[in-house]
């Protein structure tokens, strides 16, 4: 599992530009479900169908590809690259960061002289990516061209420090889960869903095209044990997180106990989650079509949008068992809803 975070974690891939991450499931996962496929939306569906006749429950798992990064918007004569945000980058925590484009091109992010630090905007920054002038800095990238940042995954102990690890916790997750889960009353639709961190806009389309039973969305989340952290009764080596609600959904209750009830029938570790702000791809799942019942298994984090996030090894291998013993159980209330 750490080396399959590896990859994914180190891998370039912003929103809309997942096809590098699509490629690494693809080889992982291949001879493990029954059919795999790509949408036009960029996610990858990958379909294991129940062990035995009818299917008890259709359900869905969704686990977004995408990082935050950065999108070049102009280029001034000097060859500075001034840039927009994709989805939620903070301009103090990009101070000095490395980015790398798809093409492989480095750079480094800073700022103007700014009197007062406080004031700091994205508009106010740049990228430097060595250039002499603007003709020699657009051989290297265009306007369009987007940049994630530019880190490797550590391990300290049992603590990984990387980028994207949201949401490539939950990506080897799900991956993790393919490979142990075996036989299945359930048709389990894995979806690693594109374009998350700019409003779940690939878990929505899938989820309509898919029309599960249950959906169940595998995310991190932010935790309340550093010093002086907003108040939140999720720890990173406290256990796999089971969602309450967050931002954009209210987790069906009857989903939320079932996976509660498998965590205590199994000993596995957990944790309740209440995220005041942010959202995970049940947010669009559980609003489709006529509706959809819909919970989330949640990776504890630290340091969530930034070049290091931080997550335990012990409460991914409880993620991992959590949602594993869940698809193995009938999800037969929950069909036909």
């Amino acid at each position: 599992m750490k080396e399959v975070l590896r990859k994914l974690s180190e891998t370039y891939g912003p929103s809309g530009h997942e096809y590098r991450i699509r490629e690494i499931i693809k080889e992982e996962i291949s001879g493990f479900v029954d059919e795999i496929r790509e949408d036009t939306m960029g996610n990858l569906i990958a379909v294991k169908r129940a062990s035995r006749g009818k299917a008890e429950a259709k359900v869905m798992v969704a686990a977004h590809m995408d990082e935050i990064g950065l999108i070049v918007t102009h280029i001034d004569d000097n060859g500075f690259i001034r840039f927009s945000n994709i989805g939620g980058v903070s301009p103090f925590i990009s101070i000095g960061q490395r980015v790398i484009f798809s093409n492989g091109a480095i750079g480094t992010v800073y700022h103007e002289p700014i009197e007062d630090i406080s004031k700091l905007k994205l508009e106010n920054m740049y990228i430097d990516i060595g250039a002499q002038d603007k003709e020699s800095a657009m051989k290297i990238v265009k306007i369009g061209d987007a940049a994630g940042f530019h880190r490797p995954l550590e391990w300290v102990g049992e603590r990984g420090i990387g980028k994207s690890m949201d949401n490539r916790a939950g990506c080897a997750v799900a991956v993790e889960t393919i490979k142990k889960v075996g036989r299945t009353p359930n048709d389990v639709y894995f979806v690693f869903t594109s374009q998350e961190e700019v409003g779940l806009r690939g878990a929505r389309t899938a989820a309509y095209g898919i029309a599960p039973d249950v959906g169940i969305a595998v995310d991190v989340t932010s935790t309340g044990d550093t010093p002086e952290a907003k108040t939140m009764a999720v720890k990173l080596g406290g256990g796999t997180a089971i969602k309450v609600r967050d931002a954009s959904v209210i987790c069906n209750p009857l989903v939320r106990e079932r996976l509660i009830e498998i965590a205590e029938a199994n000993g596995i570790p957990y944790q309740l989650e209440i995220l005041e702000r942010g959202g995970t791809d049940a947010g669009s799942i559980h609003l489709t079509r006529e509706g959809i019942p819909s919970g989330v298994i949640s990776v504890p984090c630290r340091y969530i949008h930034s070049p290091s996030e931080m997550i335990d090894y012990y409460d991914m291998v409880n993620s991992i068992e959590l949602l594993t013993k869940a698809l193995q159980s009938p999800f037969k209330m929950f069909a036909g809803s």
